[in-house]
């Protein structure tokens, strides 16, 4: 247990003193110039849900097929599905297939309106089970999409 412990405490020390060692081996910006990480590091678009809720959906060639009606997280707080309202039905969207005009409040998803016409649909009452692995892959497929590996987390009390 003891050994444990040291081992990553110093596995620890030494993440924290290679990170140093590299921010100090950044040269520092011009006086007057901000500092600017490199793009790796810069931040995706940030959006709050109140912003995107509401949205108008837009398929391709600019066809409105309804609203962002509600979001799916999974387990590990990743938003994985956006859920749109259509002519009083539910259809689910995966969140990557959709690009954000937030201004303009829409959201625009790369899908003919004949592929649109063959989503599954469900109500209020009939929600379905999001993360089975069948509905994930049939889901992202009609998207022309892959869905990514989901992570689990297991929260343990000492």
């Amino acid at each position: 247990m003891l050994s444990n412990l040291l081992r990553t405490g110093a596995a620890a020390a030494f993440l924290l003193t290679a990170g140093l060692m590299v921010d100090a081996q950044q040269p520092a910006p011009a006086q007057g110039q901000p500092k600017v990480d490199s793009p790796a590091a810069a931040p995706a678009a940030i959006f709050r849900a109140k912003q995107i809720l509401g949205s108008k959906v837009m398929i391709q060639n600019n066809t409105a097929v309804g609203t962002v009606e509600d979001l799916v997280f999974d387990s590990a707080g990743n938003l994985e599905y956006m859920v749109v309202s259509h002519d009083g039905k539910l259809v689910t969207a995966p969140w990557d297939a959709a690009k954000f005009d937030v201004k303009a409040q829409t959201a625009t998803i790369n899908v003919t309106p004949e592929v649109w016409k063959t989503i599954p649909t469900y109500t209020t009452t009939t929600y379905p089970e999001f993360f089975v692995p069948t509905y994930r892959t049939q889901v992202y497929k009609v998207y022309g999409l892959t869905p990514r590996e989901l992570r689990r987390i297991e929260r343990r009390i000492p």
